[in-house]
């Protein structure tokens, strides 16, 4: 899979996607990451990529002229078909992510991300994307690290990433039915640690016993954290 990060600032990506997960994915090829600097399709001597607002405003917009001409050279460095190619837009009035949107973005062959600055973007940029994406209800300087989330969440959904089964039962994967879950809890050793002894079920060996428990534990967690789940509304 190839992903594709238009930005301004493409060094911010460079401590995370050096270690870790994503550092592996791509020295096994399972994932390449492509990083075009917006800046290069500025306007001018200057290589001007903003402008102020029309009817006033505060603060500078990113120009649609620019990031077009960005997305466009994005395209012709890849082979893929449309179909299997898709452009997002970060900003904080889109679509909220979750995780049947990074299964999504996994069986693409191309995913391009466009990251917005400063007080916004020129809102025809929207006639030349696929999808708007928000990561929560709050704002962030810049669509950077709101990029790294997505793409650290859709390189670990990868096959060839992780050992088989790893994401099976994950918060967001694991469920019951058509619903989705948060992960049931864990423990590990020692048995008894400050007056807090591991659940008796995990230690009996029972694996019929243990996955009741578990379903029934995640439910609980769910219902107690998040409860829009439950009720489907998070999808």
């Amino acid at each position: 899979m190839k992903i594709t990060i238009l930005t301004l600032f493409p060094e911010m990506f460079q401590g995370p996607f050096s270690s870790s997960i994503i550092k592996n994915a791509q020295k096994l090829g399972v994932v390449e990451l492509e990083f075009i600097n917006i800046r290069d399709y500025g306007i001018g001597a200057h290589r001007t990529v903003d402008d102020t607002p029309y009817g006033g405003g505060i603060g500078m917009l990113l120009r649609v002229d620019v990031i077009k001409d960005a997305i466009d050279d994005a395209k012709k460095r890849s082979s893929v078909v449309s179909a299997k190619q898709k452009i997002i837009l970060m900003t904080a009035g889109g679509k909220k992510y979750d995780q049947r949107t990074a299964e999504t973005y996994a069986s693409l062959a191309h995913l391009i991300i466009v990251c917005g600055h400063y007080e916004g973007f020129d809102d025809r940029i929207r006639n030349y994307v696929d999808a708007e994406i928000s990561i929560g209800d709050f704002v962030v300087t810049g669509g950077e690290i709101p990029a790294m989330l997505i793409i650290d969440s859709v390189t670990r959904l990868l096959e060839g990433v992780l050992k088989i089964g790893v994401t099976d039962a994950e918060s967001f994967s694991y469920t019951d039915g058509d619903t989705y879950l948060l992960e049931y809890p864990a423990y590990t050793r020692p048995a008894i640690f400050d007056g807090h002894p591991v659940p008796e079920v995990l230690m009996t060996g029972n694996h019929k016993k243990i996955s009741e428990w578990r379903l029934q534990e995640a439910k609980n967690k769910t219902s107690k954290a998040r409860p829009d789940l439950l009720k489907g509304t998070s999808r």
